[in-house]
């Protein structure tokens, strides 16, 4: 990525177009999720509160959006030889559940850390599963090898125009789903690692309803992209995260996100290990969902009033769903 592209917010092959294109290649193949609304909800934060439930999406999260546009875009003979991907978990599943739809072998790349039920979950989906220890291993070094000896094709876990276009497809539901209901948004709130999902939401969003305030939300002391876009230049975490939004932990923020985000206004927000685990919980007693501590960010930004949204129409993304049964279990008992 050139330096001008980080300034202008351009990025070759990603757009509300190209958005739109996934959109189209996708129907058929993913869930349309809802969008969920409790009245209890909006009492307790002082707002209508719209929660796109993408942790009952196809593998429990929106990443078999991005992996599926992506890899439906590669010829025959690169499908044929396969595909890899580096992934905490969610992007792993994605792109597990996407090689299996297409008929094309997969190896998912995951720190030996990752919740036990999303290596599982890839290797329910045919996937063959490679763990390495982020501490003494680079996950793109772990990929690279096996990209050479295998003539595989890598599908990066955001930092990739058809992974940014297949998410963005959630902001365009969003968009069709909110209009259904007649409302506007005024805010949104996307919760953010790589930046992926932030930048295509925050792309269709801002297309469909221009003025919004745009908000991203990572764990404390981890907000790379935050950093980012204060920086003007890509940021890595200090260190592996260790805490329980794992979905949020990847090493570094990913330079095209980073150069579309920096076209809107977005705010950074933080949140705790402990708030996302009371956004699980209301997660759960208002919408009847099941939340995994990274996809509950936003909504934990908003229950703890880190979100300004009283008296507004605010929608966020519930990003994914794959939680380990003892950390469930954390949020249901707090």
């Amino acid at each position: 990525m050139s330096a001008a592209a980080v300034r202008d917010g351009t990025v070759p092959g990603f757009g509300i177009d190209a958005i739109h294109e996934a959109a189209r290649r996708l129907t058929g193949h993913v869930v349309r999720t809802p969008l969920l609304n409790s009245p209890m909800l909006d009492e307790l934060v002082g707002a209508r509160v719209l929660v796109k439930a993408e942790c009952l999406q196809l593998t429990g999260s929106f990443k078999v959006r991005g992996a599926l546009n992506a890899l439906l875009t590669l010829d025959e003979d690169a499908r044929r030889a396969g595909i890899v991907a580096y992934s905490a978990g969610n992007h792993g599943q994605g792109v597990a559940a996407a090689a299996r739809l297409a008929g094309c072998p997969a190896v998912i790349v995951m720190p030996n850390s990752a919740p036990r039920i999303k290596v599982d979950n890839c290797r329910w989906w045919g996937a063959e599963t490679v763990l390495y220890d982020p501490r003494t291993e680079d996950r793109e070094e772990v990929a690279r090898k096996i990209l050479q000896m295998r003539g595989m094709t890598l599908v990066p876990p955001f930092d990739d125009p058809g992974v940014m276009a297949g998410q963005g497809t959630v902001g365009l539901e969003i968009a069709e789903q909110a209009r259904e209901l007649g409302l506007t948004p005024d805010t949104v709130l996307v919760n953010c690692s790589g930046g992926g999902l932030a930048s295509g939401v925050l792309t269709a969003l801002n297309d469909a309803f221009p003025g919004l305030a745009n908000h991203i939300v990572e764990p404390v002391g981890f907000d790379k992209m935050a950093r980012s876009l204060a920086a003007g230049r890509v940021c890595a975490n200090p260190r592996p995260s260790g805490g329980l939004m794992d979905a949020l932990a990847g090493p570094v923020a990913g330079a095209r996100p980073l150069a579309v985000l920096r076209h809107y206004d977005v705010t950074g927000l933080t949140v705790t290990d402990e708030e996302a685990l009371a956004a699980m919980g209301a997660a759960h007693r208002f919408l009847k969902i099941v939340v995994e501590p990274g996809g509950a960010a936003s909504l934990a930004a908003v229950v703890s009033g880190k979100a300004d949204v009283r008296d507004e129409v605010v929608v966020l993304v519930a990003s994914g769903g794959n939680v380990d049964p003892e950390v469930y279990r954390r949020a249901l008992a707090d």
